[in-house]
């Protein structure tokens, strides 16, 4: 007895399912088909040195520091996230910062500590953790053990290695998942 084709073997109904596959993927976002921080592939140097200003190059690329209190984020207390310049990384959060003293944005932890990688850093002569950004692998500053509480750290970072994003801005540049511990905060969104 000779077995009925199925239908997927002419091909306008393979066609066609594929089509309405996609369709659907489209429509509902399908996050294992959508694009992710982890599809960043970092610019190439010469690149980075047209995107960058030659202290944002110097910072991220070179490992160097910029000047205390004469940087943008060492003073800013508005609400928001401040992200990595070359990925968009998600790196630190406002609720996190506070006035070390030291003329340079400082937190008491990561949003994310996948975010970040710490490695021993000798340049001085003396012990030290630096902190770069995982998926660019920029320089951000480091990482002391003199913060205050509820870590005990304090991640001293260069403003020149991100990109402030204001609370009103999250939602609309893909950072949302971090609005709920503003709301907690008592912030009004």
């Amino acid at each position: 007895m000779k077995e009925k084709p199925s239908s997927f073997h002419k091909p306008w109904r393979l066609a066609e399912a594929l089509l309405l596959l996609l369709l659907i993927v489209v429509l509902l976002g399908f996050p294992l088909l959508s694009a992710t921080a982890e599809d960043f592939v970092k610019p190439d140097k010469a690149q980075l040195k047209q995107m960058l200003t030659p202290l944002q190059y110097a910072v991220t690329q070179k490992d160097k520091t910029e000047p205390p209190y004469r940087n943008p984020f060492w003073d800013e207390k508005a609400p928001g996230i401040y992200v990595d310049l070359i990925s968009g990384e998600a790196l630190f959060s406002s609720l996190d910062k506070y006035d070390s003293g030291t003329g340079w944005p400082s937190f008491t932890q990561p949003l994310e500590a996948r975010s970040i990688v710490e490695r021993d850093d000798w340049k001085l002569f003396m012990k030290r953790i630096e902190v770069r950004s995982k998926l660019a692998d920029s320089h951000l500053g480091h990482v002391f053990d003199d913060g205050p509480a509820p870590t005990g750290l304090r991640y001293c970072i260069n403003s020149a290695a991100m990109r402030f994003v204001p609370l009103a801005e999250m939602k609309s540049q893909g950072y949302d998942k971090y609005l709920p511990a503003f709301e907690k905060a008592g912030f009004n969104l």
